[in-house]
């Protein structure tokens, strides 16, 4: 509850500690889970101005993924931790909230980019992405005892900032997932992952669709 001369605001909140033999998911929203045409400018915002959190789509069997990994090697009262970074604005909570409840994503924490001003939002997802990169390492410092996947795509910049983060905390990251929607991008991002895991260990996935993540990630032992 908080009170200022304008009144008070109450508001409840949840606290969740995952246990440290948990691994920890770390996704990005826009073209990962939603479908989101990030690279085009048009499509993106006329997306966001014209379909609702109930009508905007996600990729098949994405919730299926998610749940799996929500589940595995835990019990269900204590699901695996899901932290959901974007370089979408919190301009744009509720709309994201409403749209994961509505598809039944596992419930996480939402990490996104500064508030914007209405007359900005032509920008959004745009903002430099360094900020994203900070975030994700704010939660690895969070939970030091954890280990985490991260996932996220190739539209802009995600395979660049989870290499930099992987090669960082090399200990700390388990396996990284990035979803081939940029076709011209494939190659670069494919050459990326394969550095990546030849150099650290890490697995790495590039995937053109879910089903081809689930095999990945029964292989690797994330789903049991």
């Amino acid at each position: 509850q908080y009170q200022d001369d304008k009144g008070i605001v109450t508001g409840k909140g949840e606290l969740f500690v995952p246990h440290k033999t948990q691994y920890g998911f770390i996704s990005d929203i826009d073209d990962t889970i939603m479908i989101s045409h990030s690279s085009t400018v048009f499509r993106r915002m006329r997306l966001l101005f014209t379909a609702n959190p109930h009508t905007r789509r996600v990729f098949d069997d994405v919730q299926h993924h998610y749940h799996l990994l929500s589940v595995s090697n835990t019990t269900p009262e204590a699901p695996n931790p899901f932290f959901y970074v974007s370089s979408s604005e919190w301009n744009l909570y509720d709309y994201l909230s409403d749209f994961f409840a509505h598809n039944k994503l596992p419930r996480g924490a939402f990490l996104l980019n500064h508030i914007k001003r209405w007359t900005e939002l032509l920008q959004t997802g745009k903002t430099k992405h360094e900020g994203k990169l900070i975030r994700v390492a704010r939660i690895l410092q969070a939970f030091p005892h954890q280990q985490f996947i991260l996932l996220g795509d190739n539209t802009q910049r995600d395979p660049v900032i989870y290499k930099a983060i992987a090669e960082k905390y090399p200990a700390r990251i388990h396996a990284v997932y990035i979803r081939n929607v940029v076709g011209a991008n494939a190659a670069a991002t494919n050459a990326l992952l394969n550095e990546l895991q030849k150099n650290t260990g890490i697995h790495t996935c590039f995937f053109d669709n879910s089903l081809a993540a689930i095999a990945h990630s029964k292989a690797i032992g994330l789903i049991r």
